[in-house]
C-alpha cells in the first residue's frame, strides 16, 4: 500500500494522477472501445473517442493551470511560547487567464501542524494574500521550504501537483517569567570580600591600565595627573584609567553538556531567559554560556540561542572564569564553581552534596518555577547556617 502510495503521488508531482472519477471515466472509454471492436458499430468507436479526447484534456488543464503561479513569503516575526506565529503567503497569478480552484498546503516541520487553504480564483496579473495565524507551544527554530500547489480543475478528473521552494524560519522565544524579585541574583557579590566596582569609586582610584589622557576636572585626584604631559600642554592632565566597570558582572551558565529529563530542561531554559532579564532590569552586566555557544551578551542572540538549544551538546567550549549562575541537573561539580557563584539544581527528590559551597537553591520540577525563583536560597552544610545579607 506504500508502494502505491508512494507511486500515485509521484504521478501526481511530476505529471498528473487520475482521481476516482478519471478512473471511472477511463474504464468507461475502454469498456466502450472494446464493445466497438466486437460489434463494429461506428456510434460506440465515437463514444469512446470522445471520453479518451475528454480525458486528454483533463489531464492537461490542470498542469496549465498550475503555471505561472508563483509564491512570496513575509518575513515571520519572533514570538515567545503561547504566542501565535503570524504566516503570511502571497500567491501571484503571473499569466494573462484566470486561475480557479486552488489548493495550497504550507509544509510546516513538527511539532507544528501543516496549513492548507483553497483559493477559489486569482484573476490575472493579480495576487492572493494568505494570513495565518499559529499557536505555539514548544519553542525553538523552525526551518521550511515548501509550498505545495494542487488542482484538479476544471474538470476534476486529473489531480496535479506542483511544489515550490519558498525558505522560511519562525523562532519561538522561551517565556520569560516576570519575576518581582529574585534572591539569586540580589544577593550576588554579598559573600565575598571583594566590593563591587561603581563610576564613584573609580574616579578614586589611582592604580590601573590608563586608557587615555583628558584635561583637569575638579575634584580628580592629584595622584592622576601626568606632569609630563601637563608641561608638554601647558595645563594639567590626567590619567584616565580601566576600571569604569559600572557594576557587577553576572554570567549564567546552562550545563547543556549533560543529559537532561525534558521537562527539566525546558524548565531550565525558562529559569535561564527570566534570570537574564531579570539582571538587565537591575543593570547588571550580565552574560550567558552554554556548551556548544559559549558567552553571549546581546539580548537577540541569547534568544535565539535558548530557543534552539537542546540537552547533551557534544561541543564544550570552556567555562568563563567570572562568578556564574549555574543551572544544572546535578550537583557533582557545584563545589568547582568560580568565588561568588549560585547555582540552580533540579532533582526529584532533591538532596544536597555536602561539599557544595557555594549558595543556591534545589528546584522541585513538580512545583511551579516563578514562586521558587523568588524565595531564598537553600542553605549550604558549609554556610554554618550563616545569614545571607538581605
Amino acid at each position: 500500500m506504500k508502494l502505491l502510495d508512494r507511486f500515485t503521488r509521484w504521478l501526481e508531482t511530476h505529471w498528473v494522477n487520475p482521481a476516482y472519477s478519471g478512473w471511472l471515466l477511463g474504464g468507461l472509454a475502454l469498456f466502450f472501445f472494446a464493445a466497438a471492436t466486437n460489434t463494429m458499430a461506428g456510434w460506440l468507436y465515437v463514444i469512446s473517442a470522445v471520453m479518451v479526447a475528454l480525458l486528454a484534456l483533463a489531464a492537461l488543464l490542470p498542469v496549465q493551470t498550475l503555471r505561472g503561479i508563483r509564491c512570496q513569503r513575509a518575513a515571520i516575526q519572533p514570538v515567545s511560547v503561547g504566542e501565535a506565529l503570524v504566516l503570511e503567503l502571497v500567491v501571484e497569478n503571473q499569466t494573462a487567464h484566470v486561475k480557479p480552484l486552488i489548493q495550497v498546503l504550507d509544509e510546516l516541520p513538527a511539532p507544528l501542524t501543516p496549513i492548507r487553504t483553497a483559493i477559489e480564483q486569482i484573476p490575472p496579473q493579480d495576487s492572493y494574500r494568505w494570513v495565518v495565524e499559529l499557536p505555539t507551544q514548544q519553542r525553538g527554530i523552525y526551518r521550511w521550504q515548501t509550498v505545495q500547489f494542487r488542482t484538479a480543475a476544471p474538470l476534476g478528473l486529473f489531480w496535479c501537483r506542483r511544489n515550490q521552494t519558498v525558505k522560511a524560519k519562525a523562532i519561538v522565544y522561551p517565556t520569560v517569567l516576570p519575576l518581582t524579585q529574585c534572591p539569586l541574583i540580589d544577593e550576588m557579590g554579598q559573600d565575598t570580600n571583594q566590593p563591587i566596582s561603581s563610576y564613584y569609586q573609580s574616579r578614586l582610584a589611582t592604580e590601573g591600565i590608563t586608557r587615555t589622557l583628558r584635561p583637569y576636572r575638579w575634584g580628580d585626584s592629584t595622584r592622576l595627573i601626568h606632569w609630563r604631559s601637563s608641561a608638554r600642554y601647558g595645563e594639567l592632565r590626567v590619567r584616565e584609567l580601566e576600571t569604569y566597570t559600572g557594576g557587577q558582572e553576572l554570567v549564567i551558565g546552562l550545563d547543556s553538556a549533560l543529559a537532561w529529563d525534558r521537562d527539566w530542561f525546558e524548565q531550565a531554559v525558562v529559569a535561564a531567559a527570566s534570570l537574564y532579564f531579570y539582571a538587565l532590569r537591575r543593570q547588571v552586566n550580565v552574560g550567558l554560556w552554554t556548551a556548544g555557544t559559549g558567552l553571549l551578551r546581546n539580548e537577540q542572540v541569547v534568544l535565539e540561542a535558548l530557543a534552539a538549544i537542546q540537552p547533551n551538546e557534544s561541543r564544550t567550549f570552556e567555562r568563563p572564569h567570572l562568578p556564574l549562575l549555574w543551572l544544572t541537573p546535578s550537583t557533582a561539580g557545584l563545589s568547582s564553581l568560580p568565588a561568588g557563584s549560585r547555582w540552580l539544581c533540579w532533582q526529584d527528590p532533591p538532596s544536597l552534596n555536602p561539599s557544595v559551597s557555594f549558595p543556591g537553591k534545589l528546584i522541585q520540577p513538580q512545583q511551579p518555577l516563578q514562586p521558587q525563583l523568588q524565595t531564598p536560597l537553600t542553605r549550604t552544610p558549609r554556610d554554618n547556617n550563616s545569614k545571607l545579607k538581605p
